[in-house]
């Protein structure tokens, strides 16, 4: 019998996947993250032929060590900065992903956080619940527009066009990208400009929208210098990961007004945030959860699981990740 670990607690229809196959499945319930030392110990305790990660879970050789039996890491996630690849691939274990299943829904959370920020919908929330709304006033909380406005798309790929396509098609603006390589669709669909450089494309855009997965190439790809390239009445939204941004940088441009605001789902160093982030109006946090739909979850559980599927019953991961 085929024995799988997950790292916490997923979506039951993954869950039930596994099960239906006569698996053996043990699962974290505890509800948080385990210490590097708590995983290496539970891995350890059986010899599990897979284990389904998380992206909070930081798999490194350690881990690899502590469960040889484990020839198939699936992690649930559309990332795998947080797994060790050469470690992977020096002891023959295959890596998989979950990209695709959650485009859409990350899509229409960075459009949310865009309306939330430019609407100024956060500061009016607040404004009502401390009982300061006197009435209508011409001058309260005034936004801004985003029609003809550009946007500027920095990662080509699904999430970034999907942002895209409902800011372009729905709201009227200018879409602009930046990516290492051009994408036609983005072209031919959304009839937008292409820039060869991020130093090029901030200059112009009056929405940066960050959609780059975590690598040593695009770590702090925001940061001090970029960020005085923007306009001072640009705004930045990042759904991406929390290190591509120069969190304290972002605090510093924000308090100072070298552009007008933020969008974060994520943050350099979750869950802590940098020094006085949450303090400043002119920003809207949310908890990691551009991927939090019933749908989206559900998706990403049933690609998690299918992948150890496929690699059990003796075929490729559809979403085995190259190393």
């Amino acid at each position: 019998m085929k024995k799988v670990y997950i790292t916490r607690r997923i979506p039951e229809i993954g869950i039930s996947m596994l099960k239906e196959k006569g698996y053996e499945v043990d699962i974290n319930l505890e509800n948080r993250i385990l210490t590097k030392e708590e995983l290496i110990h539970v891995v350890s305790l059986k010899p599990y032929d897979a284990v389904l990660s998380l992206l909070t879970d930081q798999i490194d050789k350690e881990v690899f060590d502590a469960v040889p039996t484990a020839k198939i890491f699936a992690n649930y996630a559309v990332g795998f900065n947080n797994i060790n690849l050469p470690g992977a691939k020096e002891r023959g274990i295959t890596i998989t992903n979950t990209p695709g299943a959650l485009a859409d829904t990350v899509g229409e959370h960075t459009v949310a956080l865009l309306l939330a920020l430019t609407g100024r919908i956060v500061e009016g929330d607040t404004y009502v619940r401390a009982g300061k709304y006197k009435g209508w006033d011409p001058m309260l909380l005034m936004g801004t527009d985003l029609e003809n406005k550009t946007v500027a798309i920095i990662g080509g790929g699904r999430i970034g066009y999907r942002a895209g396509h409902i800011l372009g098609k729905g709201f009227g603006m200018n879409i602009a990208y930046y990516d290492v390589v051009r994408n036609e669709m983005f072209e031919k669909d959304l009839n937008a400009t292409f820039y060869d450089s991020i130093d090029s494309i901030l200059p112009i855009a009056d929405i940066v929208s960050l959609h780059v997965p975590l690598m040593d190439t695009t770590h702090h790809l925001i940061n001090k210098e970029r960020l005085s390239l923007m306009k001072k009445t640009a705004f930045l939204i990042n759904t991406a990961r929390g290190p591509v941004v120069d969190e304290e940088a972002l605090v510093d441009a924000l308090k100072n007004k070298v552009i007008a605001g933020a969008g974060l789902d994520v943050f350099e160093h979750e869950p802590s945030l940098a020094l006085g982030l949450s303090e400043l109006s002119n920003v809207v946090l949310t908890p990691h959860i551009a991927s939090a739909t019933v749908k989206a979850r559900d998706e990403m559980a049933v690609l998690a699981v299918t992948n150890i599927i496929d690699f059990f019953e003796g075929r490729e991961p559809k979403n085995a990740v190259k190393v």
